[in-house]
């Protein structure tokens, strides 16, 4: 178990200096007056299980930095283990849970899956104090949060951000897993209603996870920092120098021989100039990756080659520059995804099968990690340079990704398989929806009748930011959670 030590970024004050969100802050800071002193002398601790990669470690600097100027003290801890067979084991579990894998988890499953929970509560009990609220993000460190409870009287809050709206053998086997240890938290929070479990149904609220838009992934770009960023990663080739100095580490792209190298090879994508279809995710097969790379070849099969036959010629050059960009954190980086490394594999197979015309078109881009603050400020500038954010995934609790292209006005393909944007994408409103992510045919027509009306495009994207601005915001999100936690003070 290890305190994360976080570089302080944006505080409360900078959020209350920006015009249109000074309202939900000033919100916030009087519900947390009317709480605080129910909270004197408690610490709240978040636990999860990486610092890097993925949504949960995205949102939790923002979180606790903003609830330390608000007053209330907030660490953070990750959990550890040098046994890489516990990953594999965890990422068997979130499977599971989205109802994907061999549901047969067996006693040495369970014996491996404690033994890693109990050494990490034992290393975090000596920083508890009685009455002080743990919160366990998912599945890996769930049982952490009970094994403390045996030894302390603490609050513990269970915050699970995946799930999957329907049952099958694998959510059965994997619900019945972690009953033992969801049951002995005080309470549960989701993503969404469909996600709880028939045992936390009396023991569960449904909490939409949220973006900093402060944050570097998301805050406001003017355009010289926009090209600075795209020059500096090398995700473009800029048309003149520019002031700040390269990253350290650049963006890589699969190049047709099957290596990598930095992103304007063998040429500039067209992030500036050409409609791109953007999605960025971890490499793991319930994003939807693999199909969305096939729809968007069926898609330029069918209607960028038809694309002189289009009565409207900006639309027939539209279908014939647009282009797609795929793209996930390096995934030797991310120490909690071991199926990262396999899924980028299969990707570069299915993409030195295609033609070399398609293949042009389609960028996989692998983004560095050593800087988070880098990494965040190149998939800001990919989402803003997107003339749509996708997010194909087949399943989804909460997309995260879906929101922060949302708030940079950006209109956004997904579908109703996966609940979390089916909750999140208003569709005909925000973007697009459609009914299987699988279904490459389907995929590769929205690709086409969304790129054909651009008046669309940027009226979907304006209500897009919009919602994105009332409902998915932290202060929305921090206002629930006090409001959810003084019910239990």
């Amino acid at each position: 178990m290890r305190k994360v030590e976080i570089d302080a970024t944006d505080r409360l004050d900078d959020h209350a200096a920006v015009a249109h969100l000074a309202p939900a802050v000033a919100q916030l800071q009087a519900e947390v007056v009317r709480l605080r002193p129910r909270m004197k002398g408690r610490t709240v601790w978040m636990v999860n299980s990486t610092e890097r990669g993925g949504g949960v470690a995205e949102m939790l600097p923002a979180m606790v930095t903003m609830m330390r100027d608000l007053g209330v003290p907030t660490e953070w801890v990750v959990l550890e283990s040098g046994e890489s067979e516990f990953f594999t084991l965890t990422k068997r579990l979130h499977n599971l849970i989205h109802g994907e894998g061999d549901p047969r988890l067996d006693a040495a499953d369970r014996e491996l899956y404690e033994a890693v929970n109990r050494r990490n509560a034992d290393a975090l009990l000596p920083w508890l104090r009685p009455g002080d609220i743990v919160v366990v993000h998912d599945p890996q460190p769930m049982a952490l949060g009970s094994y403390v409870r045996e030894n302390v009287d603490v609050l513990a809050f269970w915050r699970c951000h995946i799930g999957l709206d329907e049952e099958n053998a694998a959510t059965r086997a994997a619900w019945s897993f972690l009953e033992p240890y969801a049951t002995a938290y005080t309470h549960t929070v989701f993503s969404a209603p469909e996600y709880i479990p028939r045992y936390l149904a009396t023991h569960a609220t449904v909490i939409y996870p949220a973006i900093d838009p402060l944050a570097p992934k998301n805050r406001p770009l003017r355009l010289r920092r926009v090209v600075e960023v795209l020059s500096n990663s090398e995700l473009a080739v800029v048309p003149g120098p520019v002031v700040t100095p390269p990253f350290e580490r650049v963006a890589q792209r699969l190049q047709p021989n099957g290596t990598f190298a930095p992103a304007t090879h063998p040429e500039d994508i067209g992030l500036l100039s050409r409609p791109v279809l953007v999605q960025i995710s971890r490499w793991d097969r319930l994003k939807g990756f693999l199909p969305l790379m096939r729809a968007f070849a069926a898609f330029k099969r069918r209607h960028g080659a038809n694309a002189a036959a289009a009565t409207d010629p900006l639309y027939a050059r539209r279908l014939r520059l647009a282009r797609l960009v795929l793209a996930g954190p390096d995934p030797g980086s991310i120490q909690d995804d071991p199926e990262a490394q396999e899924v980028l594999r299969e990707l570069t197979a299915d993409y030195a099968a295609l033609d070399g015309a398609v293949k042009d078109d389609i960028a996989l881009i692998t983004l560095p990690m050593e800087s988070p603050d880098e990494n965040a400020v190149m998939v800001n500038v990919l989402q803003r340079c997107a003339a749509i954010v996708v997010q194909n995934s087949v399943r989804e609790g909460f997309g995260l990704t879906v929101t922060e292209g949302m708030w940079k006005g950006a209109p956004v393909l997904s579908n109703r398989k996966a609940c979390g944007p089916r909750h999140q994408v208003r569709d005909g409103l925000d973007g697009r929806l459609v009914d299987d992510p699988e279904d490459v045919d389907a995929v590769a027509d929205m690709m086409a009748a969304m790129l054909a009306i651009p008046g669309l495009l940027q009226e979907w994207g304006d209500n897009a930011q919009r919602r994105a601005h009332d409902e998915f915001m932290i202060y929305k999100q921090l206002s629930s959670w006090g409001r959810l936690v003084s019910t239990f003070l």
